[in-house]
């Protein structure tokens, strides 16, 4: 499957079969889950680059980079 210039990835069509049999609202909690892991994986990271920013700076940048700089 080929990928246009602003495509990054592709939904497998075994996958998108999965999702198919998923209530709306277990759609729903997948994607929950997924922005809550992402969240806290960006958070450790963060932490982990830069060890003198605070618990609000760090949060502030999670916010900022998750939102896609929206303010």
């Amino acid at each position: 499957m080929r990928l246009d210039d602003g495509q990054i990835e592709v939904l497998d069509q075994a996958m998108a079969d999965v999702l198919r049999q998923k209530t709306p609202a277990q759609r729903l909690q997948i994607g929950f889950a997924l922005w809550d892991s992402s969240k806290r994986m960006l958070t450790a990271h963060l932490s982990a680059e830069h060890p003198d920013w605070t618990p609000e700076r760090i949060s502030q940048e999670v916010v900022r980079r998750l939102s896609h700089g929206a303010s």
